[in-house]
């Protein structure tokens, strides 16, 4: 009689034991290789509270009333503009009220409806922002022959003082 031997091999095996090291390293791999987007803001410096506050009238020549609606419209003093013509606006305006007093000077006003598309409220304070920059740095060649950011602190304080950056961010409307 011939015995026939059961085989003893099992079948072949995955080894498991390295397998908790290899997840944790892909899972890490991913925490390090992953990019978060993070808003950051705008970055805006806002002036220190005052707690004695009167209410100056401002005249209609020293005020530009810059209103973005919530059709996308923007208007200045009243007429309807594009985004790019605030800055040629703006410029002509500030730089006709350098040589007048400090209580003189060019207030501008951006407001808003609730809801007005973020992005055109963004590019118009940019607009301004950029109106402002491009008048210091015009005073600045022409005063002390170099651009305002590479002044030193005494030069810079004067042409801060020549043209001074008065924004107005207004409360939203309410839109019904």
């Amino acid at each position: 009689m011939v015995k026939i031997k059961k085989n003893k091999n099992k079948g072949a095996e995955i080894p498991t034991g390295s397998m908790a090291d290899i997840a944790f390293l892909l899972l890490l791999f991913f925490l390090v290789a992953t990019v978060i987007d993070v808003d950051t803001g705008i970055g805006l410096v806002l002036p220190e509270p005052v707690e004695d506050t009167d209410v100056t009238p401002i005249s209609k020549e020293r005020m530009a009333a810059l209103l973005v609606n919530e059709n996308g419209d923007v208007l200045l003093d009243g007429k309807v503009i594009a985004i790019p013509q605030i800055k040629e606006n703006l410029i002509e305006r500030i730089t006709s009220k350098i040589d007048v007093p400090k209580k003189s000077k060019l207030v501008v006003s951006v407001k808003t409806d609730r809801k007005t598309n973020y992005n055109l409220y963004i590019q118009s304070l940019d607009q301004v922002n950029g109106a402002y920059a491009e008048v210091r740095d015009a005073y600045s060649m022409q005063t002390y022959g170099q651009k305002f950011n590479d002044l030193n602190d005494e030069q810079s304080r004067d042409v801060k003082d020549k043209i001074p950056k008065i924004v107005s961010l207004a409360e939203p409307e309410s839109v019904k």
